[in-house]
């Protein structure tokens, strides 16, 4: 069992070298970072629009068009994926390129191809749904939640 002496001086030395590694650490270009997500993902959503319109321009309602884009938008990320190329986006974009629903994509797929040498069910299928699962559960929950509110609001 350590001294209370011993331990009030480990906690010292932590602290010390907590400090130490604060002062170390680069601090990262906030602004930089901020205006790349912003037009990055700007740019993602763009494309996005274009889509829609795309398929609104074929007769569709906004409403009708809707799922068809998300579909086009998820194939465009998991193929940049596995392309090896959403990799280096997402590096230089950051929230830019995993906000959007192809960054959701991307983390889907990139689970699935590292983990394919495991086999399709116990490898891919169970890591991508390791990355989904939260994602698909808290979404649910907040449907269910806002319909109830709703529900209630209107008696």
């Amino acid at each position: 069992m350590a001294s209370p002496g011993a331990k009030k001086q480990k906690a010292d030395e932590r602290a010390k070298y907590q400090r130490l590694a604060a002062s170390i650490v680069p601090k990262p270009p906030l602004v930089r970072n901020m205006v790349v997500a912003f037009v990055v993902g700007g740019l993602i959503c763009t494309v996005g629009q274009g889509v829609i319109n795309a398929f609104m321009s074929r007769g569709m309602t906004q409403d009708e068009a809707t799922a068809p884009t998300l579909a086009t938008m998820i194939l465009i990320g998991s193929v940049l994926t596995g392309l090896s190329a959403y990799h280096h986006i997402g590096e230089f974009a950051g929230a830019g390129a995993a906000i959007p629903i192809t960054g959701f994509a991307n983390t889907i797929v990139a689970a699935a191809m590292d983990f394919k040498r495991e086999g399709y069910i116990l490898g891919m299928g169970a890591k991508m749904f390791i990355i989904a699962g939260p994602v698909l559960v808290y979404g649910i929950l907040s449907g269910v939640l806002v319909a109830l509110i709703r529900w209630l609001y209107r008696g």
